[in-house]
């Protein structure tokens, strides 16, 4: 077991170390010319951004000093949600590279295309040392010395053996050869700017697709970060249920998961989402875990708001594996402090239906894992049930104890794109309504996040879940 724990670290360990290689690579050294200060900040801030993102999750997890959590918290989770967006949008680069340097190139001119007098038009990016020996042109022919040619030379001039040596640079070749005017007559024109000599177009390239990449990635998480702080969206959703009386018909439940308050998201942000919930005016109010991020000491300013919830039958809450990272026990009593009621294990008869709760699987390693016998066993069965449940894994349980719905959250639906395609695969449904034989199963994509609070390709929500009669 060691061994494979090893085998995944190390795994995992080159993946991360080749992807920032790859990220410094191609944003600070292709679009720089050679060895410098750019360079030197640019590995500065890949290092840096990860340090703060490591230092971020284990200040979290370890309990740190909360005002270090907050400072830490905003730079480190940013940067993972900015990393990944920059890598998948250079890897989408490497696509476009070859073709963009194929289109200046044929507008440039192809390298066999004819340049003025006959000559052959060279790439601005070729090395000196690969361009080839001059031709003859229609000036007059350049000696190095004295000659077997019967007549006059043009020797009234210094000759070419006099003159400085050539320079490194290249030599212009879209204008008249070199010996095409008198000596000492002005040098020749530089090169049209479609021949791209200054920046070459390898080094073109690499800048526009850095920063294409760039741009795009600060966009995306500007753009679902600014999604998270403005707060949830309401979703509402009818769910017919067979047992539910005609006199419940239009009864809404308004749902909501995964707020995450924690040293990102803190009391304004529960203040938006408890406003949210009482807007809808639903009849009851279902909080279906990861509520925090974080102890009762820090975060009990934060949670004040939920104090706030109204709902005519009142507002329930069960546990997410986040409450058994931050203290489940003094988080239960705190909830119920502001007027929640929280279900562990446990079951109230509503008048028209049965609201169930069970705890997380993460409380398992505490004792106090999910118990569907106490919750579920000795009801009446005629009954309509509705269970609230964190993970949306617990639907096989819900289904042998007879439960007509399953409200849950967890999966974020992925939050960010393609961490969706993770979570699909971890939780049999990702977000919204399904059924699993006679029972529906409900997952909500949550009112926060976890991490990054950056939400791509998953819009935040609480969901008013409306109940209809079929005998209605």
């Amino acid at each position: 077991m060691v061994v494979v724990f090893a085998l995944v670290a190390l795994a995992v360990v080159s993946v991360l170390v080749t992807s920032n290689w790859y990220l410094w690579r191609r944003l600070f050294r292709d679009t720089t010319r050679g060895p410098g200060t750019a360079r030197r900040v640019g590995g500065a801030v890949i290092a840096g951004g990860w340090v703060l993102a490591v230092g971020a999750l284990v200040a979290e997890r370890a309990g740190a000093p909360f005002r270090l959590q907050q400072i830490l918290a905003w730079p480190g989770f940013l940067w993972l949600a900015l990393s990944m967006y920059l890598l998948l949008a250079l890897l989408a680069g490497e696509v476009v590279r070859p073709l963009l340097r194929r289109f200046l190139e044929r507008r440039a001119g192809a390298p066999a295309s004819a340049g003025p007098a006959g000559q052959e038009r060279i790439p601005a990016d070729t090395a000196p040392s690969e361009r080839p020996e001059p031709t003859g042109t229609a000036g007059p022919a350049r000696t190095d010395g004295p000659t077997d040619t019967v007549g006059p030379t043009d020797t009234d001039g210094p000759t070419a053996g006099d003159r400085p040596a050539a320079s490194d640079e290249p030599a212009a070749t879209d204008g008249p050869a070199a010996t095409d005017g008198p000596v000492g007559a002005p040098p020749p024109a530089e090169a049209p700017a479609g021949s791209l000599a200054l920046p070459s177009r390898r080094l073109f390239v690499s800048r526009v697709v850095a920063g294409a990449a760039a741009a795009a990635a600060v966009g995306t998480v500007g753009h679902g970060t600014y999604g998270v702080l403005n707060g949830p969206s309401v979703k509402r959703v009818t769910v017919p249920l067979a047992k539910l009386p005609r006199a419940a018909h239009g009864y809404r439940i308004a749902v909501v998961s995964d707020i995450h308050l924690g040293p990102v998201l803190g009391r304004g942000f529960a203040q938006k989402v408890v406003d949210t919930i009482n807007s809808t005016q639903p009849d009851l109010i279902a909080v279906v875990g990861d509520l925090v991020d974080g102890s009762v000491k820090d975060l009990g300013p934060a949670a004040a708001p939920l104090a706030g919830l109204k709902a005519r039958d009142g507002a329930y809450f069960v546990t997410g594996n986040h409450e058994y990272f931050s203290g489940a026990e003094q988080w239960v009593a705190e909830v119920r402090r502001l007027g929640l009621l929280p279900l562990e294990n446990a079951r109230t008869e509503l008048r028209h239906f049965d609201l169930a709760g069970v705890n997380d699987v993460a409380g398992e390693d505490e004792g106090q894992g999910p118990d569907y016998a106490k919750a579920l066993g000795d009801r009446d069965r005629a009954r309509a049930c509705v269970l609230l449940a964190h993970q949306p894994v617990q639907i096989h349980d819900a289904v042998d104890h007879g439960v007509d719905l399953q409200l849950s959250g967890h999966t974020h639906g992925g939050q960010l794109w393609p961490g969706n395609l993770v979570a699909g695969a971890a939780n049999p449904t990702l977000a919204g309504l399904e059924r699993y034989g006679d029972t529906q199963l409900y997952v909500s994509r949550g009112a926060g996040a976890w991490g990054p609070p950056t939400r791509v390709g998953a819009e935040s929500d609480i969901t008013v879940i409306e109940l209809a009669s079929r005998q209605a």
